[in-house]
């Protein structure tokens, strides 16, 4: 059973008699079918429907719901969600901690599940605090190979929509809850089948390149590396510029490197057949 620890996490308390409905009008998680025990993916928008910031969000008893995030956005995801508290019988508090502690094949007990794995097939489980001694690189080659891309190393906040990161597909993303932040650029995005920018699972003949190397077909970039963990890594590309590169054999490269793009075979998500060149989102 890989158990692992990583650092560099943080978490936010929200309670009181008003906590899930203050934040199912903000974030994109529908928060009436979180079930206790369930961890699912979440994110407050810009208005224009760009992830300002991203968490995993639980429940933590009694209708309160602890949200996990990176110590770099703690502080302002807590200030943003005061802005928006205004007289609703809410207490935002910050909790101690900043690791959690994750395992799979054979989950810890009674710890909560990771809802995004859990669209995959695969189950693993995840808690504040720490947790075994195995390598933290296992847990981003096992999130690699399964296709699941997290703000800052995969993509910078403020520059992608819930689409382009699956939010709609692991649990993240509703389109029945109603109105919240950005919501309707999002539901638009759904409705009218515009997302053209996907995570794709990118493999070299070695190892691959840095984070950050842009991914060239016929020397046009189509997207950038993100995680890398040897000959594997993911990269948010554009799915309709990546289908025309494969239908017309033009190679796709990272720094000189061929690489082949595959979409995570369990989103059940598929390269266009045919594709029109429309505007960069």
């Amino acid at each position: 059973m890989p158990s692992v620890t990583l650092s560099g996490r943080a978490f936010l308390r929200i309670s009181g008699t008003d906590a899930e409905t203050f934040l199912q009008s903000l974030i994109t998680t529908n928060l009436p079918d979180l079930a206790t025990g369930e961890i699912r993916p979440g994110a407050l928008l810009t208005p224009q429907g760009k992830i300002l910031f991203d968490f995993l969000i639980c429940r933590d008893g009694d209708g309160a719901f602890l949200i996990e995030t990176t110590d770099a956005q703690r502080d302002a995801l807590l200030k943003r969600l005061t802005m928006y508290k205004l007289r609703a019988a809410v207490d935002l508090a910050t909790v101690e901690g900043d690791t959690v502690a994750i395992a799979w094949d054979a989950p810890e007990a009674g710890a909560p599940q990771d809802g995004r794995f859990a669209k995959a097939g695969l189950l693993l489980s995840r808690r504040a605090g720490t947790g075994g001694g195995d390598d933290p690189a296992l847990y981003d080659a096992l999130r690699i190979g399964t296709g699941l891309v997290e703000a800052g190393q995969d993509y910078a906040l403020g520059d992608a929509f819930p689409h382009d990161v699956l939010l709609d597909l692991t649990g993240g993303l509703s389109f029945r809850q109603g109105c919240y932040v950005g919501q309707e650029v999002v539901s638009r995005m759904q409705h009218r089948g515009t997302a053209r920018r996907r995570p794709v699972i990118v493999t070299g003949e070695a190892d691959l390149p840095a984070t950050g190397t842009e991914l060239l077909a016929g020397g046009k970039p189509i997207g950038t590396l993100g995680s890398v963990s040897g000959t594997r890594g993911l990269a948010i590309v554009r799915i309709d510029r990546a289908a025309d590169a494969m239908h017309g054999s033009t190679p796709i490269t990272a720094d000189g490197m061929p690489v082949t793009v595959a979409l995570p075979q369990w989103t059940g998500l598929a390269f266009p057949q045919e594709t029109t060149e429309v505007p960069a989102q």
